[in-house]
């Protein structure tokens, strides 16, 4: 490259800096777009709609219906967004919360009445209509019906309904004919007594040349022709103009496929949960981490930490933008792990300037130094990242509520953070050198280090790891027996009491949290207190444990005596889990795949189950050494829980992927067991500088979160401070001697034998 090409290189890159920096912060046009300020808030930041249904009908519900109509309705509300809640109030009503929307009926409108479709014949037995059929002016058809459910019901027209559906799911493909022109479609799948009755239904509508009407929620939503009896247990519905319109009939059939029929009880826009001194506290926590870590890479890595700092800028700014475009849902605990991905997001370029480094100090002139440098990372920085997506793919895919939403940003910031290091970054050096800075003292040259014999202290290793495990299950066990509980589960895992109480006067999210939760606090004795505003009111909605009897009535007589309301200001309900049965098995089903998934890729990679077997053993390291914290330090098991378990998953596997890179790398040398120990020991020292600097900036901007965030970020960012230092520690302690010994002992005869 040309200094002349150099320089326009570097005045383009501050440009597009600038620019897109300029967009992130202000936006374009009276409308703002792509500003910051316009991506979509969570619950905690802007509050949202709040939706109440109760059950019709006479008697109590069943706790399995209950279940599963919230678990059904938790998957249709993340179509507005991964953070909408679904969890019951008292013993018969359902609550939604969907962040970032304030207009209630809106949402009514287009989630309709659950629980009341069916599939209704179009002729009764004696062969009268049961709907009508109007052309309109545009020439579509309007059917009506001609009989009112209970008749349909009574003569025998309701073929099935909704409850009568396994599940139904919008697709396309290409026709027989091989024209690219794509056909969509909705699948059906029915339980078993579903499928006896289509089979009885669809078989009469054919012998009759009928239609079916889909019925739902006082409309017919969709009425297909029977072109044959259908008695396997599964149809589709085809003819669609789009796959939006088909994946609007897939939602209607499972909304209307609950177990309980429900309606409206009440709706109100609620406020944010956490006031803007939080948010506050959170983005200027970033900035001073931000900086310190950008300060760290300059003084460790000068002028490629240089680089990485401005490649470092603009990954913070595409983010910004990202979440805008795709229109994801931002929660604190979101802002959190943009954060920590920041710190994650220097790992590359770690890899990379201690790579040329390393070029450096073989004599390679600068510019084959960087280019090589660049090369030779490459496998680490890919197999690392992709590791990590497979895993956000899977959770994406099978997990459900926040892990969902969790694995978007994930999937995001990997991509991002793989783009800024290998093209940004590299594009910044080959701009640096050609406009001048081309001698070795502006990169650094690598010094050698004196091999470290890891190997031979493993059983130090794995006694002090085994050690940390086994007294994190005892202090499970003595929760449990203390408790009834393993661990210190939240509102969203364990449900509790919502109370709201109507103010003499209107207070800000901010008096409310300074004046109103610590008395509620010292009543329950626990910090795990949500306080939301519902808006054009002086009400609030205060989320708390269960309380008992006599904590109501504390309750009550304290708002009396510190803020003047009356007794008949203050209602109170029990509400369930935010996080869902369901919720949790897919998310443990979610990470067992993604543990599977990652352990193959591995194998693939490295063609050797032993990488992949003692990454993965590892991993789960990791994993129980955080559980254990968890128990011994009592912290709030919530939301956050499993975004920090989540987090360690795909950030440990990351530090391993480096190691086992580099053994790759050096494994052609090895000639027996005494010269493999010697690898594995010279692989660890040359990619411990990488360890210390990129484990210590991730650390460093956690550890201004801690000191700098609200109660709730601290319950984040301190178990992730001790999963960061797990993770360091498993991946120089513990993988490469797990490798060893697996490479060494097990399978060595089998190896004779292949020779």
């Amino acid at each position: 490259m040309k200094k002349s090409t150099g320089v326009i290189g570097l005045i383009l890159a501050i440009a597009a800096i600038v620019g897109l920096g300029y967009i992130a912060m202000f936006g374009i046009g009276a409308g703002k777009t792509g500003s910051a300020t316009n991506i979509k808030q969570g619950l905690d930041l802007a509050g949202g709609v709040s939706i109440t249904y109760q059950v019709v009908g006479d008697g109590e519900p069943s706790m399995e219906d209950m279940n599963d109509t919230i678990y059904k309705l938790q998957k249709r509300v993340e179509n507005y967004s991964t953070e909408a809640q679904v969890y019951k109030e008292g013993t018969d009503r359902i609550n939604i919360e969907i962040p970032g929307i304030s207009d209630a009926n809106a949402v009514l409108e287009e989630l309709g009445q659950p629980g009341t479709l069916y599939f209704i014949s179009e002729t009764d037995s004696e062969g009268n209509a049961n709907y009508g059929i109007t052309i309109m002016d545009d020439g579509s058809y309007d059917y009506g019906l001609l009989k009112s459910i209970d008749e349909l019901k009574a003569d025998g027209s309701i073929v099935l309904d909704g409850t009568m559906v396994a599940s139904a799911q919008a697709g396309a493909y290409q026709d027989q004919q091989g024209a690219s022109k794509s056909e969509y479609v909705v699948s059906l799948t029915f339980t078993q007594e579903g499928t006896m009755k289509f089979a009885e239904g669809t078989k009469s509508a054919y012998q009759k040349g009928e239609t079916i009407g889909i019925y739902y929620d006082g409309k017919f939503v969709s009425v297909p022709n029977v072109t044959e009896p259908i008695t396997g247990g599964q149809a589709q519905i085809s003819g669609l103009v789009d796959f939006d319109e088909a994946d609007k009939l897939a939602t209607y059939i499972r909304l209307g496929g609950l177990k309980l029929e429900l309606q409206e009880l009440r709706s109100k826009v609620v406020g944010a949960q956490l006031g803007s001194e939080a948010l506050a506290s959170s983005l200027k926590a970033g900035a001073i981490g931000f900086g310190i870590v950008c300060l760290i890479m300059i003084i460790v890595y000068l002028l490629p930490g240089f680089a990485s700092a401005i490649a470092l800028t603009l990954y913070v700014i595409l983010t910004l933008l990202a979440l805008n475009a795709l229109n994801i849902t931002l929660t604190l605990p979101g802002i959190a792990g943009i954060i920590l991905s920041i710190g994650m997001a220097v790992d590359a370029n770690v890899i990379i300037f201690a790579r040329i480094r390393e070029e450096l100090a073989t004599g390679k002139t600068v510019q084959s130094a960087i280019k090589i440098g660049f090369d030779k990372a490459m496998s680490a920085i890919l197999d690392g990242n992709i590791t990590t997506l497979i895993a956000a793919a899977v959770l994406g895919l099978k997990g459900s509520g926040t892990v969902k939403g969790f694995a978007i940003t994930l999937a995001l910031g990997i991509v991002l953070s793989m783009f800024t290091a290998l093209v940004i970054t590299k594009s910044l050096l080959n701009i640096f050198y050609a406009v001048g800075f081309k001698g070795e003292k502006w990169y650094g040259v690598s010094k050698k280090m004196k091999t470290i014999d890891f190997v031979s202290k493993k059983a130090v290793f794995f006694a002090v790891s085994g050690a940390v495990i086994i007294a994190g299950f005892v202090f499970l066990g003595m929760n449990k027996a203390n408790t009834g509980n393993i661990l210190n589960y939240s509102l969203e895992f364990m449900g509790g009491t919502s109370t709201t109480v109507a103010f003499n006067e209107d207070m800000t999210i901010e008096e409310i949290d300074a004046e109103v939760v610590p008395v509620i606090e010292t009543i329950t004795g626990d910090s795990n207190v949500q306080a939301q505003k519902i808006n054009e009111t002086t009400q609030v909605m205060i989320k708390t444990r269960t309380l008992t009897v006599d904590e109501r009535e504390a309750f009550v007589q304290a708002m009396a005596d510190n803020f003047g309301v009356a007794e008949n200001g203050i209602e109170a309900e029990t509400i369930s889990a935010t996080v869902s049965n369901e919720m949790r098995t897919d998310a443990i089903i979610a990470v067992v795949i993604a543990t599977i998934c990652m352990l193959i890729y591995i194998w693939f990679r490295f063609t050797d189950i032993r990488f992949a077997a003692s990454a993965v053993l590892a991993l789960v390291h990791d994993v129980l050494v955080v559980l254990a914290f968890y128990a011994v330090a009592k912290i709030s098991v919530g939301n956050t829980f499993i975004a920090c378990m989540l987090t360690i998953v795909g950030y440990s596997i990351n530090s391993t992927i480096v190691i086992f890179d580099r053994i790759r790398e050096n494994l052609r040398e090895a000639k027996d067991d005494a010269s493999l120990k010697q690898l594995v020991n010279d692989s660890i020292t040359q990619t411990l500088t990488r360890s210390i600097y990129t484990n210590l900036t991730t650390f460093v901007m956690v550890l201004v979160l801690y000191i700098l965030g609200v109660s709730s970020i601290r319950d984040f960012a301190l178990p992730l401070m001790v999963g960061i230092f797990a993770g360091a520690y498993s991946s120089v302690g513990i993988t490469g001697s797990l490798w060893y010994l697996m490479r060494a002992k097990v399978g060595k005869k089998a190896e004779k034998k292949q020779k």
